[in-house]
């Protein structure tokens, strides 16, 4: 890949004005020139006045709007919304509320255009809370106007960490040799190559509620070959929003119902074990069981 390598930053959205703002003030003090990046915002149906946060944004950086109505959860349309305008070679997805350190889409660049190899790449994200349990801390703590400010001092004093670093530490951050490295793929910052995001039929728009359709995505990822790693210059700090963790582990099982049965193999299927392993263990068990790895399964799915 030359250096002149640009990247579309697919932000979706739904009713989350002031997490979109703070997500797209991180876009604005990016490091990476104007022209390498382009950032499209898809909007699922909001009934705030999202579409008037965009147009102020509008003559910052190269940015587009798209609004789909509001017909239920259907944040996976929204993605492939942005993967279809996309003219850039690789994708970042990023959620709103998620504020991107000013290195991170450079990192991401970088790390593409280094390899020949195409990556399914994490940013690291700090205080990402399952259950919101230090969100007013987390809301006092950061800076939202330095961000880079503040995921220093994270990194220094070991606060909130990526909750897949004890993950990354055992196996490292270039874990691509795993069995099963897609469970650690997260779109709420990682990034993809455009074509290949396209050639494997981009997110499955079945899933109509929360949780999944990331690890949907790069279960084909892996199948089509992706290297899977995590940069930790491509950093960012999760905003605390509000969440129902009670109802998101609900919706996510039945979606992790329909992976196992999509693809039916014997990794999938350990998504619906009960009791649930927990994924940071899933390889382990993989390899003490000897399962087939997913390349056995190439008509799956």
């Amino acid at each position: 890949m030359g250096s002149s390598l640009r990247c579309t930053v697919v932000v979706p959205t739904y009713n989350r004005r002031r997490l979109l703002e703070l997500t797209l003030d991180s876009l604005d003090r990016q490091t990476l020139p104007r022209d390498r990046f382009e950032v499209l915002v898809v909007d699922d149906g909001s009934s705030d006045d999202t579409a008037a946060v965009v147009r102020g944004y509008e003559d910052r950086f190269d940015l587009r709007y798209f609004y789909q109505p509001d017909e239920g959860y259907r944040v996976a349309k929204a993605r492939n919304v942005g993967i279809r305008h996309a003219s850039g070679e690789v994708c970042v997805f990023v959620d709103s509320g998620v504020l991107l350190h000013s290195a991170s889409l450079s990192a991401h660049v970088t790390a593409h255009e280094a390899t020949e190899e195409p990556l399914a790449l994490n940013g690291y994200v700090y205080c990402f809370n399952l259950d919101n349990e230090d969100a007013q801390l987390i809301r006092k703590v950061v800076d939202v106007d330095d961000i880079d400010a503040s995921i220093a001092s994270m990194a220094r004093t070991k606060a909130w960490p990526d909750v897949r670093e004890p993950f990354y530490a055992r196996y490292s951050d270039d874990f691509g040799h795993l069995p099963a490295p897609w469970l650690m793929y997260w779109t709420c910052h990682s990034s993809a190559r455009t074509e290949q995001v396209r050639s494997i039929g981009m997110y499955d728009e079945e899933f109509r509620q929360w949780g999944g359709e990331d690890l949907d995505l790069a279960y084909r990822l892996h199948r089509d070959g992706a290297r899977f790693g995590v940069s930790r210059d491509a950093c960012a700090i999760h905003y605390p929003h509000e969440k129902d963790q009670d109802d998101n582990t609900r919706s996510a099982r039945e979606n992790y119902r329909y992976i196992a049965e999509k693809y039916g193999t014997p990794i999938t299927r350990m998504l619906v074990e009960q009791p649930a392993i927990r994924f940071a263990m899933f390889n382990q068990v993989i390899e003490e069981r000897g399962l087939p790895r997913c390349a056995d399964y190439p008509s799956a799915g």
